[in-house]
Protein backbone atom coordinates (compact mmCIF):
# COMPACT_ATOMS: atom_id res chain seq x y z
CA UNK A 1 0.00 0.00 0.00
CA UNK A 2 1.47 3.87 -0.83
CA UNK A 3 1.41 6.67 1.91
CA UNK A 4 2.35 9.63 1.01
CA UNK A 5 4.15 11.95 3.39
CA UNK A 6 0.81 14.25 3.86
CA UNK A 7 -0.86 13.41 7.11
CA UNK A 8 -4.17 14.55 5.36
CA UNK A 9 -3.50 12.57 2.31
CA UNK A 10 -2.64 9.55 4.50
CA UNK A 11 -5.79 9.61 6.23
CA UNK A 12 -7.76 10.00 2.88
CA UNK A 13 -5.99 7.11 1.38
CA UNK A 14 -7.13 5.17 4.28
CA UNK A 15 -10.39 6.06 4.34
CA UNK A 16 -10.54 5.19 0.50
CA UNK A 17 -9.42 1.94 1.32
CA UNK A 18 -11.63 1.33 3.38
CA UNK A 19 -14.55 2.28 1.01
CA UNK A 20 -12.76 0.30 -1.90
CA UNK A 21 -15.64 -1.47 -4.08
CA UNK A 22 -14.27 -4.05 -6.20
CA UNK A 23 -15.73 -4.06 -9.85
CA UNK A 24 -16.76 -7.44 -9.85
CA UNK A 25 -18.77 -6.74 -6.50
CA UNK A 26 -22.07 -4.61 -6.16
CA UNK A 27 -23.66 -3.16 -2.53
CA UNK A 28 -26.86 -5.17 -1.37
CA UNK A 29 -30.17 -4.13 -2.75
CA UNK A 30 -31.25 -1.12 -0.71
CA UNK A 31 -34.44 -2.84 0.80
CA UNK A 32 -35.59 1.17 0.77
CA UNK A 33 -37.08 0.61 -3.19
CA UNK A 34 -40.56 -0.74 -3.96
CA UNK A 35 -40.50 -3.80 -6.36
CA UNK A 36 -41.90 -3.11 -10.26
CA UNK A 37 -46.33 -4.02 -9.96
CA UNK A 38 -48.98 -4.23 -12.82
CA UNK A 39 -50.14 -0.76 -11.70
CA UNK A 40 -46.54 1.12 -12.02
CA UNK A 41 -46.99 -0.62 -16.39
CA UNK A 42 -50.88 0.64 -16.36
CA UNK A 43 -49.41 4.01 -15.25
CA UNK A 44 -46.32 4.15 -17.31
CA UNK A 45 -48.65 3.02 -20.48
CA UNK A 46 -51.19 5.98 -19.98
CA UNK A 47 -48.42 8.50 -19.95
CA UNK A 48 -45.99 7.00 -22.43
CA UNK A 49 -48.88 5.46 -24.82
CA UNK A 50 -47.86 2.78 -27.47
CA UNK A 51 -43.84 2.04 -27.99
CA UNK A 52 -42.88 3.92 -24.92
CA UNK A 53 -43.18 0.85 -22.41
CA UNK A 54 -40.52 -1.93 -22.76
CA UNK A 55 -41.23 -5.14 -21.17
CA UNK A 56 -40.14 -7.60 -23.41
CA UNK A 57 -37.08 -9.69 -21.87
CA UNK A 58 -35.32 -10.01 -25.21
CA UNK A 59 -36.17 -6.34 -26.22
CA UNK A 60 -34.76 -5.37 -22.20
CA UNK A 61 -31.47 -6.65 -22.98
CA UNK A 62 -29.59 -4.20 -24.47
CA UNK A 63 -31.08 -1.64 -21.83
CA UNK A 64 -29.87 -4.36 -18.80
CA UNK A 65 -26.29 -4.83 -20.35
CA UNK A 66 -23.39 -2.48 -20.81
CA UNK A 67 -21.71 -2.90 -24.37
CA UNK A 68 -18.64 -4.22 -22.71
CA UNK A 69 -20.44 -6.97 -21.35
CA UNK A 70 -19.43 -6.66 -17.61
CA UNK A 71 -22.17 -4.95 -16.19
CA UNK A 72 -25.76 -6.80 -16.39
CA UNK A 73 -28.83 -5.72 -14.01
CA UNK A 74 -32.73 -7.01 -14.25
CA UNK A 75 -34.78 -4.25 -15.40
CA UNK A 76 -38.42 -5.35 -16.11
CA UNK A 77 -39.24 -2.39 -17.78
CA UNK A 78 -37.51 0.68 -19.58
CA UNK A 79 -39.15 4.19 -20.51
CA UNK A 80 -38.92 6.06 -23.40
CA UNK A 81 -40.39 9.41 -22.88
CA UNK A 82 -40.34 11.78 -25.72
CA UNK A 83 -40.92 15.16 -24.17
CA UNK A 84 -39.68 16.26 -20.52
CA UNK A 85 -43.52 16.69 -19.49
CA UNK A 86 -43.59 12.62 -19.80
CA UNK A 87 -40.11 12.40 -17.88
CA UNK A 88 -41.39 14.47 -15.16
CA UNK A 89 -44.64 12.31 -14.87
CA UNK A 90 -42.48 8.95 -14.71
CA UNK A 91 -40.01 10.46 -12.12
CA UNK A 92 -43.04 11.89 -9.97
CA UNK A 93 -44.62 8.51 -10.20
CA UNK A 94 -41.56 6.53 -8.73
CA UNK A 95 -40.35 8.65 -6.32
CA UNK A 96 -44.09 8.30 -4.63
CA UNK A 97 -43.38 4.47 -5.10
CA UNK A 98 -40.38 4.80 -4.51
CA UNK A 99 -39.15 2.93 -7.30
CA UNK A 100 -35.42 3.31 -8.26
CA UNK A 101 -34.63 5.01 -11.66
CA UNK A 102 -31.30 4.68 -13.86
CA UNK A 103 -31.45 7.21 -16.40
CA UNK A 104 -30.00 5.98 -19.85
CA UNK A 105 -28.52 7.80 -23.19
CA UNK A 106 -26.64 5.76 -25.21
CA UNK A 107 -25.27 3.02 -22.81
CA UNK A 108 -21.68 4.12 -24.13
CA UNK A 109 -19.95 4.25 -20.57
CA UNK A 110 -17.31 2.12 -19.32
CA UNK A 111 -17.77 2.00 -15.65
CA UNK A 112 -21.74 0.63 -14.98
CA UNK A 113 -22.98 4.10 -14.91
CA UNK A 114 -25.79 3.99 -17.06
CA UNK A 115 -27.69 0.00 -16.60
CA UNK A 116 -29.01 -1.13 -13.83
CA UNK A 117 -27.27 -3.14 -10.60
CA UNK A 118 -30.67 -4.49 -10.02
CA UNK A 119 -34.34 -3.96 -10.80
CA UNK A 120 -34.36 -0.39 -11.27
CA UNK A 121 -36.70 0.94 -13.56
CA UNK A 122 -34.19 2.48 -16.82
CA UNK A 123 -35.64 5.71 -18.65
CA UNK A 124 -33.86 6.12 -21.87
CA UNK A 125 -33.72 9.27 -23.30
CA UNK A 126 -33.39 7.03 -26.81
CA UNK A 127 -36.85 9.07 -28.09
CA UNK A 128 -35.73 12.23 -26.86
CA UNK A 129 -33.72 12.94 -30.01
CA UNK A 130 -34.85 16.88 -30.99
CA UNK A 131 -32.66 19.88 -32.22
CA UNK A 132 -34.38 22.69 -30.46
CA UNK A 133 -32.41 25.48 -31.65
CA UNK A 134 -29.22 26.90 -33.30
CA UNK A 135 -28.36 30.54 -33.46
CA UNK A 136 -25.93 31.00 -36.11
CA UNK A 137 -24.68 33.87 -35.38
CA UNK A 138 -23.69 32.80 -31.34
CA UNK A 139 -22.98 29.37 -32.42
CA UNK A 140 -25.58 28.13 -29.99
CA UNK A 141 -27.02 24.73 -30.11
CA UNK A 142 -30.13 23.57 -28.02
CA UNK A 143 -31.29 20.15 -28.03
CA UNK A 144 -33.25 17.38 -26.02
CA UNK A 145 -30.77 15.10 -24.25
CA UNK A 146 -31.44 12.12 -26.40
CA UNK A 147 -29.82 13.77 -29.75
CA UNK A 148 -26.64 11.41 -31.23
CA UNK A 149 -23.31 13.46 -31.10
CA UNK A 150 -22.58 12.53 -34.52
CA UNK A 151 -25.62 13.90 -35.44
CA UNK A 152 -25.40 17.25 -33.68
CA UNK A 153 -22.28 17.46 -35.27
CA UNK A 154 -23.75 17.40 -38.85
CA UNK A 155 -26.35 19.42 -37.93
CA UNK A 156 -24.18 22.15 -36.79
CA UNK A 157 -21.56 21.47 -39.56
CA UNK A 158 -24.29 22.91 -41.99
CA UNK A 159 -24.20 26.26 -40.58
CA UNK A 160 -20.01 26.37 -40.50
CA UNK A 161 -19.72 24.78 -37.01
CA UNK A 162 -18.50 21.65 -34.77
CA UNK A 163 -19.40 20.36 -31.42
CA UNK A 164 -16.56 21.01 -29.13
CA UNK A 165 -16.20 17.51 -28.03
CA UNK A 166 -15.39 14.64 -30.24
CA UNK A 167 -15.86 11.30 -28.86
CA UNK A 168 -14.63 7.50 -29.87
CA UNK A 169 -18.12 6.48 -29.54
CA UNK A 170 -19.86 9.70 -31.48
CA UNK A 171 -22.04 7.11 -33.37
CA UNK A 172 -24.20 6.29 -31.07
CA UNK A 173 -23.38 8.39 -27.58
CA UNK A 174 -26.15 10.78 -26.21
CA UNK A 175 -25.37 14.38 -25.61
CA UNK A 176 -27.67 14.13 -22.10
CA UNK A 177 -25.12 11.13 -21.25
CA UNK A 178 -22.14 13.47 -22.53
CA UNK A 179 -23.11 16.14 -20.31
CA UNK A 180 -24.04 13.41 -17.68
CA UNK A 181 -20.84 11.95 -17.53
CA UNK A 182 -18.66 15.61 -18.25
CA UNK A 183 -16.97 13.58 -21.33
CA UNK A 184 -13.96 14.63 -22.70
CA UNK A 185 -12.82 13.11 -25.60
CA UNK A 186 -10.33 13.93 -28.32
CA UNK A 187 -10.01 17.86 -28.84
CA UNK A 188 -10.59 18.42 -24.96
CA UNK A 189 -6.86 20.38 -25.66
CA UNK A 190 -8.78 22.29 -28.00
CA UNK A 191 -12.13 23.47 -26.70
CA UNK A 192 -11.92 22.56 -23.14
CA UNK A 193 -14.42 20.68 -20.57
CA UNK A 194 -18.13 20.73 -21.02
CA UNK A 195 -18.17 22.55 -17.88
CA UNK A 196 -17.43 25.39 -20.23
CA UNK A 197 -18.95 24.44 -23.10
CA UNK A 198 -22.24 24.08 -21.71
CA UNK A 199 -24.25 27.19 -21.23
CA UNK A 200 -27.49 25.28 -19.52
CA UNK A 201 -29.32 22.76 -19.24
CA UNK A 202 -32.79 21.41 -18.50
CA UNK A 203 -33.37 18.71 -15.50
CA UNK A 204 -35.96 16.77 -13.64
CA UNK A 205 -35.36 16.20 -10.51
CA UNK A 206 -36.39 13.17 -8.80
CA UNK A 207 -39.28 14.39 -7.17
CA UNK A 208 -41.13 15.46 -11.02
CA UNK A 209 -39.80 19.05 -10.57
CA UNK A 210 -38.44 20.72 -14.33
CA UNK A 211 -35.38 22.55 -13.20
CA UNK A 212 -35.58 25.07 -16.28
CA UNK A 213 -31.54 26.19 -16.82
CA UNK A 214 -32.19 26.37 -19.80
CA UNK A 215 -30.23 29.81 -21.03
CA UNK A 216 -28.33 30.36 -24.14
CA UNK A 217 -26.43 33.71 -22.36
CA UNK A 218 -22.53 33.44 -22.24
CA UNK A 219 -22.69 35.64 -19.47
CA UNK A 220 -25.38 34.58 -16.31
CA UNK A 221 -23.96 35.93 -12.63
CA UNK A 222 -26.68 35.65 -11.01
CA UNK A 223 -26.62 33.10 -8.14
CA UNK A 224 -25.18 29.83 -7.97
CA UNK A 225 -24.64 28.21 -11.35
CA UNK A 226 -26.72 25.40 -10.42
CA UNK A 227 -26.39 23.34 -13.68
CA UNK A 228 -23.15 22.36 -12.66
CA UNK A 229 -23.94 20.27 -10.51
CA UNK A 230 -25.67 18.08 -13.14
CA UNK A 231 -22.62 18.12 -15.43
CA UNK A 232 -21.13 14.68 -14.38
CA UNK A 233 -23.33 13.59 -11.51
CA UNK A 234 -23.67 10.72 -13.70
CA UNK A 235 -27.57 10.81 -13.14
CA UNK A 236 -27.46 10.42 -9.72
CA UNK A 237 -29.27 14.27 -8.82
CA UNK A 238 -32.04 14.12 -11.58
CA UNK A 239 -32.55 13.42 -15.79
CA UNK A 240 -31.34 15.77 -17.47
CA UNK A 241 -33.86 16.15 -20.39
CA UNK A 242 -32.30 19.06 -22.55
CA UNK A 243 -28.67 20.90 -23.05
CA UNK A 244 -27.68 24.31 -24.68
CA UNK A 245 -24.04 24.17 -25.90
CA UNK A 246 -21.61 26.63 -27.03
CA UNK A 247 -20.05 25.71 -30.65
CA UNK A 248 -17.04 27.12 -31.88
CA UNK A 249 -16.89 27.70 -35.64
CA UNK A 250 -15.65 24.74 -38.03
CA UNK A 251 -12.22 24.58 -39.00
CA UNK A 252 -11.73 25.10 -42.70
CA UNK A 253 -8.08 23.70 -42.86
CA UNK A 254 -6.95 20.43 -40.63
CA UNK A 255 -3.88 18.10 -40.75
CA UNK A 256 -3.25 15.47 -39.23
CA UNK A 257 0.55 13.47 -38.49
CA UNK A 258 1.36 10.46 -37.15
CA UNK A 259 4.53 10.07 -35.55
CA UNK A 260 7.06 7.22 -34.08
CA UNK A 261 9.12 8.28 -30.99
CA UNK A 262 11.97 6.21 -28.84
CA UNK A 263 10.23 6.96 -25.29
CA UNK A 264 7.43 8.49 -23.14
CA UNK A 265 9.68 10.72 -22.03
CA UNK A 266 11.08 12.00 -25.53
CA UNK A 267 7.14 12.05 -26.17
CA UNK A 268 6.51 14.93 -23.69
CA UNK A 269 9.44 16.64 -24.89
CA UNK A 270 7.59 16.16 -28.68
CA UNK A 271 4.54 17.91 -26.81
CA UNK A 272 6.41 20.45 -25.07
CA UNK A 273 7.73 21.80 -28.88
CA UNK A 274 4.11 21.29 -30.38
CA UNK A 275 2.47 23.60 -27.73
CA UNK A 276 4.98 26.57 -28.07
CA UNK A 277 5.14 26.36 -32.07
CA UNK A 278 1.55 25.13 -32.87
CA UNK A 279 0.17 27.65 -30.37
CA UNK A 280 -3.47 28.26 -31.65
CA UNK A 281 -3.99 25.48 -34.14
CA UNK A 282 -3.38 22.37 -32.29
CA UNK A 283 -6.77 20.59 -31.52
CA UNK A 284 -5.39 17.49 -30.40
CA UNK A 285 -2.30 15.57 -29.25
CA UNK A 286 -2.90 11.60 -28.93
CA UNK A 287 -0.37 8.76 -28.09
CA UNK A 288 -0.32 4.87 -28.40
CA UNK A 289 1.96 2.53 -27.24
CA UNK A 290 2.90 -0.43 -29.57
CA UNK A 291 0.83 -3.08 -27.64
CA UNK A 292 -2.14 -0.91 -28.37
CA UNK A 293 -0.97 -0.83 -32.10
CA UNK A 294 -0.73 -4.46 -32.23
CA UNK A 295 -4.37 -5.19 -31.06
CA UNK A 296 -5.74 -2.79 -32.87
CA UNK A 297 -4.42 -4.25 -36.22
CA UNK A 298 -4.94 -7.60 -35.55
CA UNK A 299 -8.39 -7.32 -34.09
CA UNK A 300 -9.75 -4.18 -35.73
CA UNK A 301 -10.99 -5.07 -39.41
CA UNK A 302 -9.73 -2.49 -41.78
CA UNK A 303 -7.60 -0.98 -39.95
CA UNK A 304 -3.62 -0.37 -41.39
CA UNK A 305 -0.70 0.64 -39.56
CA UNK A 306 0.34 4.14 -41.24
CA UNK A 307 4.43 3.58 -40.64
CA UNK A 308 4.78 -0.36 -41.22
CA UNK A 309 7.83 -1.83 -40.28
CA UNK A 310 8.49 0.72 -37.83
CA UNK A 311 8.98 -0.87 -34.37
CA UNK A 312 9.05 2.17 -31.91
CA UNK A 313 7.54 2.11 -28.79
CA UNK A 314 5.38 4.92 -28.47
CA UNK A 315 3.45 6.62 -31.09
CA UNK A 316 1.67 10.10 -31.37
CA UNK A 317 -1.26 11.63 -33.38
CA UNK A 318 -0.79 15.41 -33.90
CA UNK A 319 -3.78 17.31 -35.33
CA UNK A 320 -3.85 21.33 -36.09
CA UNK A 321 -6.95 22.57 -37.00
CA UNK A 322 -7.63 26.77 -38.54
CA UNK A 323 -8.82 28.45 -40.54
CA UNK A 324 -5.95 28.92 -43.45
CA UNK A 325 -4.75 25.60 -45.13
CA UNK A 326 -1.22 27.79 -45.89
CA UNK A 327 -0.44 29.27 -42.53
CA UNK A 328 -1.46 25.71 -40.40
CA UNK A 329 0.46 23.86 -43.16
CA UNK A 330 3.59 25.79 -42.79
CA UNK A 331 3.29 25.63 -38.81
CA UNK A 332 2.86 22.17 -39.30
CA UNK A 333 5.85 21.47 -41.38
CA UNK A 334 8.15 23.55 -39.53
CA UNK A 335 7.42 21.87 -36.11
CA UNK A 336 7.84 18.30 -37.91
CA UNK A 337 10.97 19.60 -39.35
CA UNK A 338 12.55 20.95 -36.06
CA UNK A 339 11.98 17.73 -33.69
CA UNK A 340 12.87 15.85 -36.44
CA UNK A 341 16.32 17.59 -36.87
CA UNK A 342 16.34 17.28 -32.82
CA UNK A 343 16.21 13.15 -33.48
CA UNK A 344 13.05 13.51 -31.27
CA UNK A 345 10.55 11.88 -33.80
CA UNK A 346 12.21 8.12 -35.65
CA UNK A 347 9.70 8.56 -38.32
CA UNK A 348 6.50 10.01 -39.35
CA UNK A 349 3.79 10.38 -42.03
CA UNK A 350 1.56 13.70 -42.77
CA UNK A 351 -1.89 12.78 -44.01
CA UNK A 352 -2.23 14.05 -47.45
CA UNK A 353 -5.92 14.19 -47.85
CA UNK A 354 -9.34 13.26 -45.71
CA UNK A 355 -9.25 9.59 -46.58
CA UNK A 356 -5.19 9.29 -44.90
CA UNK A 357 -6.82 11.59 -41.91
CA UNK A 358 -9.62 9.41 -41.55
CA UNK A 359 -7.42 6.22 -41.36
CA UNK A 360 -4.85 7.73 -38.62
CA UNK A 361 -7.79 8.22 -36.32
CA UNK A 362 -9.84 5.32 -36.97
CA UNK A 363 -6.50 3.62 -35.89
CA UNK A 364 -6.73 5.94 -32.50
CA UNK A 365 -10.52 5.30 -31.94
CA UNK A 366 -10.68 1.88 -32.65
CA UNK A 367 -8.52 0.75 -30.03
CA UNK A 368 -11.50 0.59 -27.17
CA UNK A 369 -13.38 -1.32 -29.95
CA UNK A 370 -10.02 -3.93 -30.87
CA UNK A 371 -9.63 -4.35 -27.24
CA UNK A 372 -13.29 -5.39 -27.18
CA UNK A 373 -12.66 -8.04 -30.17
CA UNK A 374 -10.27 -9.61 -27.98
CA UNK A 375 -12.05 -10.50 -25.09
CA UNK A 376 -12.56 -8.87 -21.23
CA UNK A 377 -10.91 -5.95 -20.85
CA UNK A 378 -10.06 -3.96 -17.38
CA UNK A 379 -10.14 -0.28 -18.16
CA UNK A 380 -9.16 2.51 -16.28
CA UNK A 381 -9.36 5.88 -17.18
CA UNK A 382 -7.53 8.44 -14.94
CA UNK A 383 -5.61 11.58 -14.76
CA UNK A 384 -1.92 12.34 -13.76
CA UNK A 385 0.98 14.40 -14.14
CA UNK A 386 1.91 14.39 -17.72
CA UNK A 387 5.85 12.96 -16.67
CA UNK A 388 3.99 9.95 -14.58
CA UNK A 389 1.34 8.61 -17.30
CA UNK A 390 3.07 5.84 -18.77
CA UNK A 391 5.19 5.05 -15.76
CA UNK A 392 1.86 3.06 -14.09
CA UNK A 393 1.43 1.21 -17.41
CA UNK A 394 5.12 -0.14 -16.99
CA UNK A 395 4.80 -1.41 -13.74
CA UNK A 396 1.45 -2.70 -13.81
CA UNK A 397 2.81 -4.67 -16.81
CA UNK A 398 5.59 -5.66 -14.55
CA UNK A 399 3.58 -6.39 -11.97
CA UNK A 400 1.58 -8.55 -13.99
CA UNK A 401 3.89 -10.74 -15.44
CA UNK A 402 5.63 -11.20 -12.14
CA UNK A 403 2.24 -12.27 -10.39
CA UNK A 404 0.78 -14.10 -13.13
CA UNK A 405 3.57 -15.45 -15.71
CA UNK A 406 1.92 -18.30 -17.00
CA UNK A 407 -0.74 -15.66 -18.39
CA UNK A 408 1.17 -12.07 -18.65
CA UNK A 409 4.75 -13.83 -19.97
CA UNK A 410 6.53 -11.50 -22.06
CA UNK A 411 4.74 -9.72 -24.72
CA UNK A 412 7.24 -7.77 -26.33
CA UNK A 413 5.05 -4.30 -26.00
CA UNK A 414 6.04 -0.75 -25.70
CA UNK A 415 7.97 -1.46 -22.58
CA UNK A 416 10.97 -3.97 -24.69
CA UNK A 417 9.99 -2.58 -28.42
CA UNK A 418 9.33 -6.05 -29.46
CA UNK A 419 7.13 -6.43 -32.03
CA UNK A 420 3.96 -8.16 -30.57
CA UNK A 421 1.66 -8.82 -33.82
CA UNK A 422 2.48 -4.80 -34.99
CA UNK A 423 3.80 -5.83 -37.88
CA UNK A 424 0.39 -7.18 -38.77
CA UNK A 425 1.58 -11.45 -37.80
CA UNK A 426 -0.68 -13.89 -36.73
CA UNK A 427 0.49 -13.59 -32.89
CA UNK A 428 -1.68 -12.65 -30.51
CA UNK A 429 0.59 -12.38 -27.38
CA UNK A 430 0.08 -13.69 -24.39
CA UNK A 431 -3.56 -14.20 -22.85
CA UNK A 432 -2.86 -10.71 -20.71
CA UNK A 433 -2.07 -7.90 -22.28
CA UNK A 434 -1.35 -4.31 -20.69
CA UNK A 435 -1.81 -1.30 -23.47
CA UNK A 436 -1.67 2.21 -22.58
CA UNK A 437 -2.59 5.18 -24.74
CA UNK A 438 -4.88 8.17 -24.33
CA UNK A 439 -4.72 12.28 -24.30
CA UNK A 440 -0.98 13.29 -23.72
CA UNK A 441 -2.13 16.95 -24.08
CA UNK A 442 -4.24 17.01 -20.98
CA UNK A 443 -2.55 13.89 -18.81
CA UNK A 444 -5.81 11.53 -19.00
CA UNK A 445 -4.12 7.82 -19.44
CA UNK A 446 -6.76 4.74 -20.69
CA UNK A 447 -4.81 1.92 -19.15
CA UNK A 448 -6.20 -1.14 -20.45
CA UNK A 449 -5.49 -4.94 -19.44
CA UNK A 450 -6.81 -7.42 -22.10
CA UNK A 451 -7.75 -10.33 -20.66
CA UNK A 452 -9.33 -13.89 -21.50
CA UNK A 453 -11.99 -13.05 -19.11
CA UNK A 454 -12.96 -11.83 -15.83
CA UNK A 455 -11.83 -13.28 -12.77
CA UNK A 456 -10.84 -12.68 -9.14
CA UNK A 457 -7.12 -14.01 -9.62
CA UNK A 458 -6.84 -10.97 -11.82
CA UNK A 459 -8.19 -8.61 -10.30
CA UNK A 460 -7.07 -8.73 -7.35
CA UNK A 461 -3.80 -8.15 -8.97
CA UNK A 462 -5.22 -4.95 -10.66
CA UNK A 463 -7.14 -3.46 -8.04
CA UNK A 464 -7.08 -1.41 -5.55
CA UNK A 465 -3.46 -1.32 -6.68
CA UNK A 466 -4.03 1.09 -9.56
CA UNK A 467 -6.19 3.05 -7.54
CA UNK A 468 -2.77 3.28 -4.67
CA UNK A 469 -0.64 4.03 -7.85
CA UNK A 470 -2.55 6.81 -9.07
CA UNK A 471 -3.65 8.73 -5.63
CA UNK A 472 0.26 8.21 -4.62
CA UNK A 473 0.91 10.23 -7.92
CA UNK A 474 -1.96 12.80 -6.98
CA UNK A 475 -3.91 11.92 -9.82
CA UNK A 476 -7.35 11.11 -10.31
CA UNK A 477 -9.06 7.60 -10.06
CA UNK A 478 -11.47 9.07 -12.75
CA UNK A 479 -10.68 11.34 -15.44
CA UNK A 480 -13.66 11.52 -18.30
CA UNK A 481 -15.56 7.89 -17.51
CA UNK A 482 -16.98 8.62 -14.09
CA UNK A 483 -17.06 6.55 -11.07
CA UNK A 484 -20.73 4.48 -11.87
CA UNK A 485 -20.63 1.65 -10.07
CA UNK A 486 -17.03 0.28 -11.03
CA UNK A 487 -15.25 2.76 -8.84
CA UNK A 488 -17.74 4.52 -6.32
CA UNK A 489 -16.45 2.80 -3.68
CA UNK A 490 -13.03 4.60 -4.86
CA UNK A 491 -13.75 8.69 -4.56
CA UNK A 492 -12.08 8.53 -1.88
CA UNK A 493 -8.53 8.15 -3.40
CA UNK A 494 -9.48 11.80 -5.31
CA UNK A 495 -11.52 13.21 -2.69
CA UNK A 496 -10.92 13.85 0.74
CA UNK A 497 -14.11 12.99 3.48
CA UNK A 498 -14.93 16.64 3.33
CA UNK A 499 -15.72 16.82 -0.12
CA UNK A 500 -17.76 13.72 -0.20
CA UNK A 501 -19.62 14.01 2.94
CA UNK A 502 -20.61 17.69 1.36
CA UNK A 503 -21.64 15.48 -1.56
CA UNK A 504 -23.92 13.37 0.06
CA UNK A 505 -25.36 16.60 1.54
CA UNK A 506 -26.11 17.74 -2.10
CA UNK A 507 -27.58 14.22 -2.76
CA UNK A 508 -29.73 14.23 -0.18
CA UNK A 509 -30.93 17.60 -0.37
CA UNK A 510 -32.49 17.20 -4.07
CA UNK A 511 -33.00 13.30 -3.96
CA UNK A 512 -34.05 12.47 -0.41
CA UNK A 513 -35.10 9.07 -1.35
CA UNK A 514 -32.41 8.05 -3.27
CA UNK A 515 -33.99 7.15 -5.96
CA UNK A 516 -32.14 8.35 -9.09
CA UNK A 517 -29.51 6.13 -10.12
CA UNK A 518 -28.31 4.40 -6.72
CA UNK A 519 -24.91 2.29 -6.28
CA UNK A 520 -23.25 4.72 -8.63
CA UNK A 521 -20.86 7.61 -8.05
CA UNK A 522 -21.04 7.69 -4.17
CA UNK A 523 -20.00 4.72 -2.02
CA UNK A 524 -22.33 3.23 0.46
CA UNK A 525 -23.01 4.94 4.04
CA UNK A 526 -21.58 2.63 6.40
Amino acid sequence: MFLTSSGQARSGLLWALRHVRRASGAPARDPRFAALEDSDLQFFDSVLGAGGVVTDPHSLQPFNEDWLGKYKGSTRVALKPKTTEQAAAILRHCNSRRLAVVPQGGNTGLVGGSVPVYDEVVVSTVCMNKVLSFDTVSGTLTAQAGCILEALDSHVAGHGYCMPLDLGAKGSCQIGGNVSTNAGGLRLLRYGSLHGSVLGLEAVLPGGEVLDLLTTLRKDNTGYDLKQLFIGAEGTLGLVTAVAIQCPPRPLAVNVAYLAVPTFAVAQQVLVAAKRQLGEVLSAFEFLDRESLAITLRHLPGTKDPLPGCQAPIFLVVETSGSSAAHDSDKLERFLEGVMEEGLVLDGVLAQDSAQVQQVWQLREGITTALRHRGAVYKYDVSLPISQMYALVEEMRTRLTTALPHLAGSSGGAGSGGGGGGDGSDDDGPPIRVAGYGHLGDGNLHLNISVPGYSKEICEQIEPYVYEWTAQHRGSVSAEHGLGLMKAGCIGYSKPPAAVAVMRQIKAALDPHGIMNPYKVLPPEL
